[in-house]
């Protein structure tokens, strides 16, 4: 009797899932007019906002890319690089003080110096594929889940004008209060490169663009905000990254 029972819940477990399976591979959205304003809502692929959050591989890609696109600049000289020390000082015994062979000595003032900055050091890390992109889905999902991936019909200007951008941002300035930060308010994703709308947008410093391709975690956690234009087309671009399941 009891085994009976334990076959009708684990039926009924199997078919909850299924129902929750189905139900989670989209999800529904806002989106967006260039006035703020809501112009209907969309179908979002839980494949790339709905996965759940892995601080330690996002930690892991995001220190490994900071590192890659570090260039050391500071560098000091041993004391084979800096100038003068072909004499000795003085004579070896004799004389009642320390001995010394070279005045470019680390411990003397003007000579090399120990264990400084190089910069032929090289701070570059290997970041797997496979890793790199289920890291910027990753981010993508933590952020559509904190509510900060706004999408918007489109986004495109046939000329710039930096005053048509500024009251863009304004208007969802209004229902997103993150806008006004003075840094990093918000990264603007396109489909593709669009130069009108890229210089729109270049003259204020806390706002970026970025083609959909691009899209990284590094650039995606640096602003507040995510702002997708044309969500349709982006799907198509960031469906190539979705991380396939090995059998």
């Amino acid at each position: 009797m009891a085994d009976a029972k334990t076959k009708t819940n684990m039926k009924a477990l199997a078919k909850t899932k299924e129902k929750v399976s189905k139900n989670s591979d989209a999800m529904e959205t806002t989106v967006y007019n260039i006035k703020g304003e809501k112009a209907g809502t969309l179908s979002v692929p839980a494949e790339i906002f709905g996965l759940q959050w892995n601080a330690d591989l996002v930690h892991q890609v995001v220190t490994s890319m900071q590192a890659n696109a570090r260039t050391p600049i500071a560098h000091t000289k041993d004391r084979g690089e800096v100038r003068g020390g072909g004499k000795k000082p003085w004579q070896q015994k004799g004389t009642g003080r320390a001995r010394h062979g070279s005045r470019r000595s680390p411990i003397w003032v003007g000579g090399g110096m120990t264990h400084g900055p190089r910069n032929e050091k090289d701070y570059s890390k290997k970041i797997n594929r496979s890793m790199r992109q289920k890291a910027l889905l990753v981010t993508l999902s933590r952020k559509m889940k904190d509510g900060e991936v706004i999408f918007i019909d489109s986004l495109e200007m046939a000329t710039p004008k930096t005053s048509t951008a500024k009251a863009i941002l304004g208007a969802f300035g209004k229902e997103f209060t993150g806008f006004a930060k003075s840094k990093n308010a918000a990264l603007i994703a396109l489909p593709t490169t669009h130069k009108p709308t890229i210089k729109s947008f270049q003259n204020f410093g806390n706002v970026e663009t970025i083609d959909v391709r691009n899209l990284n975690p590094v650039a995606v956690l640096s602003a507040k905000y995510l702002v997708i234009s044309e969500p349709k087309a982006a799907f198509e671009v960031l469906s190539a990254k979705k991380v396939v399941k090995r059998a």
